[in-house]
């Protein structure tokens, strides 16, 4: 697979080395190079200082190739944009985005682009966790 995350946060960098270590082909995207130190030490993939939401920015880093797109970064709007050209501009097969607004979530899911939540999961698993 042929990956690219938009966002080089804590779960950016996690999921890089994840898929990375998997054997997938993985770029990652960040507009602050200081980002980049938190992706593990054995990454093999490439890592880019550029925007998610500047196309060529996205050419740079293979977006005519990918499999996947996953905007990740901290801010739902970029998410959403970076997700919306992918998907619409560059015919990326597969488009993840996180989106912290739950109400938000649902909407951009019934426009097409697959989405989660950390506020709707955090909260699910927070009330597993107080039980009763």
């Amino acid at each position: 697979m042929n990956v690219i995350i938009m966002g080089c946060s804590r779960v950016g960098a996690r999921l890089a080395g994840m898929l990375d270590s998997e054997g997938h082909k993985v770029t990652i995207l960040d507009i602050d190079p200081y980002s980049f130190r938190r992706i593990p030490a054995n990454f093999q993939g490439n890592a880019l200082v550029g925007s998610g939401t500047d196309q060529d920015a996205l050419v740079k880093a293979g977006i005519d190739s990918a499999d996947i797109f996953v905007a990740a970064t901290q801010g739902d709007n970029r998410n959403v944009l970076a997700a919306q050209i992918a998907q619409h501009t560059f015919n990326v097969p597969r488009v993840v985005c996180r989106i912290y607004d739950p109400i938000r979530q649902d909407m951009y899911r019934e426009l097409g682009i697959e989405t989660t939540s950390p506020t709707k999961t955090g909260a699910d698993s927070l009330r597993t966790l107080i039980g009763g």
